[in-house]
């Protein structure tokens, strides 16, 4: 039968294929597989589902916000919010130090040691440190360092840092940047505070080198039209922009391309920045052609106090373009160009805002002179129309009055011409002087440009005096940088002719005008560490013309600076 085993001595039927055996059993694939599967794991009966982080709203806590955000983004493993550490010095006794370490003492030393490893350890962590305020709870910079920072972690930013009301400065330290990451961290920017005035990004290398679109940061007001949507309550008015004032852009690997970028941003003929204060470009690859960009967008911008070019590829070629801003220089044709057309638009608005400058008709005066003439001939014709119906019968009257009217109206008709066209006599004028008063004319809407409004200038061309020196124009230096370092560059003795030139220059003007408010020039100069002796005679000039104007080398000077400026 089929069901009987098999006869002994046979050999046993081999198994089909697609089944095994284990241990006399055996099995399809299958059965296998429907084994292995791991059961569906079903949430808890209370357990709560991950939460939408659109749906969170901000506290101002940056620790809180920042954990419940990373939490509902999906986020297991997250940077914490430290408060940055500050170094306290450790007084030690002599006593403490002349006794014998004890085997207590040994053991706490053990103890210690193997503390401060541990906080090594957590030392490399990834953390978010903070400086806070003086009431321990607003916090006023941030500081990320040595990890990267990516699209998702901007993300939790754009909601966590905006409710910081306090925020002043952002430092991003070797965090891995991109181009992607750097354009939603611009984008951020204007999402935080107005109080947000300083920008570090050290150690970020990129190929396109755009860091010039932080300088960019300059418009008054949020351009989102109309109110967003923040879940169902609808956001407050746009808030003013910050504005970034100190920026930092050290060890980015910032070559000649990237300073023409940044000396773009700067000023050109057509735009200026007037709000970045200080630009730290230290310890990059700019070489004499990106100096030129540089010495370029300081020639019409006036609002740069502190410029770093230390640790760079910089000769004298470059350095002769720096000084050459630094004292009065040439305009060049498209700058004259552009000087004559800025001037031409600004006389044209004040001829159309005062049209007593008119050429081609009579002055205010005259008009007003005419108009009061034609009033005070009516009124004389009125008068004497009155006494002499008076004295005539009425037919005669009736025509008088008729021809008075007709009087009238002809000067009213003329009146409204052209002042040159059917002038008054002197003698009417006197006869009528002082006995009608005449309101004033209000202008009619849509004619002429808005008194109100200043327009702002792009650049300093048309303001500046200038001079005229064998038919060419010449501006004046700019004296509004205060501090210049080139500290450890490739400049020679001739590039230390250049800037011993514009010193000398600074120092004159500054005596001459010593008594008058207003930009002074250079008050620090880092030439240091060049490739040139430092006994050479035209750097001891420079460091002799510089040390009295230096306020931290002469404490004395500092209230006499602050009068200056108004301090």
């Amino acid at each position: 039968m089929s069901g009987e085993g098999s006869a002994p001595g046979a050999s046993p039927r081999a198994p089909r294929p697609g089944t095994q055996k284990w241990s006399g059993i055996v099995a399809k694939k299958g059965d296998r597989a429907a084994k292995e599967k791991a059961a569906p794991v079903l949430t808890p009966v209370g357990a709560e589902e991950p939460k939408n982080p659109e749906e969170y709203q901000c506290t101002g806590l940056l620790d809180t916000d920042f954990a419940e955000l990373c939490t509902r983004s999906g986020y297991t493993d997250f940077p914490k919010v430290v408060i940055r550490p500050r170094p306290h010095p450790t007084i030690v006794s002599s006593a403490s130090i002349s006794e014998k370490p004890t085997l207590d003492d040994q053991r706490l030393s053990a103890s210690c040691s193997l503390n401060s490893l541990e906080s090594k350890y957590v030392f490399f962590q990834p953390t978010i440190q903070v400086e806070l305020e003086s009431d321990e709870k607003s916090v006023k910079e941030i500081y990320i360092r040595g990890w990267r920072v990516e699209e998702r972690i901007l993300g939790i930013f754009s909601k966590c840092l905006p409710p910081l009301s306090q925020l002043q400065a952002i430092n991003l330290w070797k965090v891995g940047l991109t181009d992607k990451t750097l354009t939603t961290f611009i984008a951020l920017l204007p999402l935080c505070s107005p109080t947000l005035r300083k920008v570090s990004l050290e150690g970020n290398p990129l190929p396109e080198q755009s860091y010039h679109k932080l300088m960019a940061l300059e418009s008054t007001f949020c351009p989102t039209p109309g109110p967003r949507v923040l879940g169902d309550r609808p956001s407050p008015p746009p808030l003013p922009l910050p504005r970034i004032a100190h920026l930092s852009l050290r060890n980015n690997n910032i070559d000649d391309h990237g300073a023409q970028l940044l000396g773009q941003a700067l000023s050109t003929l057509h735009s200026c920045n007037r709000t970045l204060v200080s630009l730290n470009l230290g310890f990059n690859h700019i070489g004499d052609e990106g100096a030129g960009y540089i010495a370029d967008g300081l020639r019409l911008n006036r609002s740069l106090l502190w410029l770093s070019l230390a640790h760079n590829r910089i000769r004298d070629k470059g350095a002769l373009k720096l000084a050459e801003v630094l004292r009065p220089f040439e305009l060049t044709h498209p700058e004259v160009v552009e000087r004559r057309r800025l001037l031409l638009e600004k006389g044209m608005q004040e001829r159309s805002r005062s049209p007593s400058t008119s050429r081609y008709g009579d002055s205010k005066t005259d008009r007003e002179k005419n108009q009061t003439g034609g009033l005070s001939s009516v009124s004389l014709v009125d008068k004497t129309d009155k006494t002499q119906m008076a004295k005539t019968p009425k037919g005669l009257g009736r025509k008088k009055e008729k021809s008075g009217e007709v009087v009238k109206k002809e000067e009213k008709s003329g009146s409204g011409q052209l002042p040159t066209q059917g002038t008054l006599k002197k003698d009417d004028f006197k006869a009528g002087k002082g006995k009608v008063a005449i309101p004033e004319q209000k202008p009619t809407k849509g004619k002429g440009p808005k008194t109100g409004i200043k327009e702002k200038r792009s650049n300093f061309l048309e303001s500046e005096p200038v001079e005229h020196r064998d038919g060419k124009v010449f501006m004046r230096g700019n004296k509004v940088l205060l501090h210049l370092s080139l500290l450890r560059n490739q400049i020679t003795e001739v590039g230390l002719e250049g800037f011993l030139a514009a010193v000398q220059y600074q120092a004159q003007s500054a005596q001459a005008k010593s008594a008058s408010k207003g930009p002074v020039g250079l008050l620090w100069l880092s030439l240091a560490k060049n490739c040139f002796f430092p006994r050479c005679p035209a750097y001891a000039m420079i460091q002799e013309l510089m040390r009295p104007r230096d306020p931290i080398s002469c404490l004395k000077t500092i209230p006499e600076l602050l009068r200056t400026f108004g301090l």
